[in-house]
């Protein structure tokens, strides 16, 4: 038997008006959506829907609402009867993947990635830190590079390592910039400088785990009923205390997405599902492996599509 993987998407696939069409004709995801206002304290259904895009980029609202979006489009695909073997989530995404292996009630998970964005946005202070994404560089070559720049004094790490030749590094302005052209200078085709408001998954967001520990002490994590590949190693996990752990080392580590991929279709994995908003997941996985079949469901259309598909 074929194994199937949910596969939920990260920061940057925000998009006003995602999701709002699944909640209109769907009555379990409209629940989601007030789930989430009411948990949080204010609307964050009518930042999603109605917008505008920079407060719902904001990464306090950002991380909230894609995984609000995402579980409320799985509410769809669930009533269809078609349930992932594995589940996994690039980065915030992880989050998602826990509420659908059942680790994480949704409620619990929509506070916690609220107060995630916050302390990361907290953690460095605006305009000191960044993000790149280096194309056509091997991982160990460009590990090196970060490496050195960081022992020169400006502190830069591999951050996504997203498919062959996509890597993501993270740091100070400075430490992003030196590796950049360090990179080059070692063989990479291209590094582009990301318009984030931070530098994600480097060591600079350790003050943020440090207050994080605090929110994943408030909140219930039991043992997922479907293991969820952790970003920090690329191996299942489902355990409620290793989930702890990594979900705090996942602030200051790399997202091992690549080999994320590469070990779900080690365990059997050909189809992957990427529920949420954009496709960008899917574009990696096709990168990753091409023999894999890859569906991405964003409304209750493309839902219906890949159920029939599914199924027959």
């Amino acid at each position: 038997m074929k194994k199937i993987a949910y596969v939920f998407p990260g920061q940057g696939s925000q998009a006003v008006g995602m999701g709002q069409s699944v909640a209109e004709a769907n009555s379990n995801a409209k629940k989601i959506f007030e789930q989430a206002d009411s948990r949080l304290g204010y609307s964050l259904s009518d930042i999603i829907f109605n917008g505008p895009i920079e407060t719902l980029t904001l990464t306090t609202n950002a991380q909230p609402a894609l995984l609000t979006t995402s579980i409320a489009i799985m509410q769809c695909l669930q009533a269809s009867g078609i349930q992932p073997d594995y589940t996994a989530g690039h980065s915030l995404g992880e989050y998602t993947a826990l509420v659908a292996s059942g680790a994480i009630n949704f409620e619990d998970a929509v506070y916690a990635v609220h107060k995630r964005g916050e302390y990361m946005e907290e953690a460095v202070p605006n305009g000191e830190g960044t993000m790149a994404a280096v194309l056509g560089l091997d991982r160990d070559v460009l590990k090196e590079v970060t490496e050195e720049v960081t022992s020169n004094g400006n502190s830069v790490q591999l951050a996504n390592l997203n498919c062959p030749g996509q890597i993501v590094i993270s740091g100070t302005v400075k430490g992003v910039e030196e590796a950049s052209a360090l990179a080059k200078e070692k063989g990479a085709k291209r590094a582009l400088p990301l318009q984030v408001s931070g530098p994600f998954h480097s060591q600079l967001m350790k003050p943020a785990a440090e207050k994080f520990k605090q929110v994943l002490q408030e909140i219930n994590i039991v043992d997922a009923q479907i293991p969820v590949i952790a970003n920090v190693t690329a191996e299942p996990m489902t355990n409620s205390e290793d989930i702890k752990e990594k979900l705090i080392e996942q602030l200051y580590s790399p997202v091992q997405w690549e080999d994320s991929v590469r070990k779900m279709v080690d365990l059997g994995v050909d189809t992957f599902i990427e529920i949420g908003q954009g496709k960008v997941l899917s574009g990696l996985i096709k990168k990753i492996n091409k023999e894999v079949k890859v569906y991405s469901i964003q409304d209750m259309e493309s839902c219906a599509q890949v159920v029939e598909e599914l199924k027959a």
